[in-house]
C-alpha cells in the first residue's frame, strides 16, 4: 500500500465509518501536512483519537502511522516535483470556459493514471496475464461504462489469437460461466464492486474452478472478496464525471497493463497476429488523394 496510498485514500474515505472517515478527510485535506504531523497532532485535527488513526493505518495495510507519514510524504514530495496536482479536485462549473473545464480534466485524468500506476500491483498482473495465456478460454463480465471497457479488452487479446470473450447480458454471463473449468480465467470488471451482473457470473466462475480476477477500486468489496487475484484502480470523481464514468480511464490502464504483459508472453504469436490482421484490413483504408 505504500505506493498509490494517497490514491486509495482518496477513493475510500466515503465508505469508512464516521471517525476513520474523519482521519481520512483530514489527510485529504493537505496531505502534506499529515506526512509532518504527529499522531496526536492528525487526531487532534480529525477529532479522533490516537489509536483511531492507528486503525486508519492498518484498514490500508500498514502496521502503524509512521509507515502511512513515509507513504504520505513520497507521494506529495513526487506530485509536487511532477505538477500533479494543477488542477486536481476542482470543480467543473456549468459557467466555466470550455478551456478550463478541459484543463481541470486534462489534470485530474493525468494523476488518476499516476495513481493507479502506483498501486498497481506487478506480481498479481503478471499472475493474471500467466493465467490468460495458459487458459482454454477467458471470459470478461462488465456493465455500463465497465462493459465498455470490457469489450475493449476482450477484442484486444481476440486480436493476438487468445479466446477471449465480454458478456454484458446477465443470461449470457451466467450461462457462459457455467461452462468454465479449472485452468480457465474469469474477469470482472466493476468500479464499486457491487453489480450484480458481474458478480453472480464472477461467482460461478469461481465455482467451477476458474481462476477469478476482480478489477475495481474498492478492495474491501464484494468483488474483490469473490476473486482470486484483484487488481485495482483509482478514481477521482469531478462534477458530471461520477463513479463509473471517473474510473474507466484506470479501468482501460488496468486492463492494458494485462495485455501488454500477455502479449510479452505471446511475442511471436502476437507478431505474427499483427502482420495478418494489419495486411487484411489494408484495403479497408482510404489512400490520401
Amino acid at each position: 500500500m505504500a505506493a498509490g496510498a494517497l490514491g486509495r485514500i482518496q477513493t475510500e474515505t466515503p465508505t469508512l465509518p464516521g471517525a476513520l472517515r474523519r482521519v481520512g478527510e483530514a489527510i485529504l485535506a493537505d496531505p502534506a501536512a499529515a506526512a509532518r504531523s504527529t499522531i496526536m497532532a492528525l487526531a487532534e485535527r480529525s477529532g479522533s483519537s490516537p489509536a483511531t488513526v492507528t486503525r486508519f493505518c492498518r484498514v490500508f495495510g500498514f502496521t502503524g502511522y509512521a509507515g502511512l507519514r513515509v507513504a504520505l510524504a513520497t507521494e506529495t514530495g513526487r506530485a509536487a516535483q511532477a505538477h500533479w496536482d494543477a488542477g486536481v479536485g476542482h470543480e467543473i462549473a456549468p459557467t466555466d470556459p470550455l478551456d478550463v473545464a478541459i484543463g481541470v480534466m486534462a489534470a485530474t485524468d493525468s494523476r488518476l493514471i499516476q495513481e493507479t500506476a502506483a498501486q498497481l500491483d506487478a506480481t498479481a498482473v503478471a499472475r493474471v496475464a500467466d493465467a490468460v495465456v495458459a487458459a482454454r478460454r477467458t471470459l470478461i463480465f462488465g456493465v455500463s461504462t465497465s462493459g465498455s471497457a470490457a469489450s475493449m479488452m476482450a477484442g484486444r487479446l481476440r486480436r493476438i489469437g487468445m479466446p477471449c470473450w465480454s458478456h454484458a447480458d446477465a443470461h449470457e454471463s451466467l450461462a457462459e460461466a457455467a461452462l468454465l473449468a479449472p485452468g480457465d480465467v474469469a474477469i470482472g470488471v466493476s468500479h464499486r464492486g457491487r453489480t450484480r451482473e458481474v458478480l453472480e457470473p464472477l461467482a460461478e466462475a469461481a465455482a467451477r474452478g476458474a481462476t477469478t480476477v476482480a478489477v475495481t477500486s474498492f478492495v474491501r468489496s464484494p468483488l474483490a472478496d469473490l476473486a482470486r487475484l484483484v487488481l485495482t484502480t483509482a478514481s477521482r470523481e469531478t462534477t458530471f464525471r461520477l463513479g463509473g464514468l471517473a474510473a474507466v480511464h484506470s479501468q482501460l490502464f488496468v486492463l492494458d497493463a494485462v495485455y501488454v504483459a500477455v502479449a510479452q508472453r505471446t511475442y511471436e504469436q502476437t507478431d505474427r497476429a499483427f502482420e495478418l490482421t494489419i495486411r487484411v484490413l489494408e484495403s479497408h483504408r482510404v489512400e490520401r488523394s
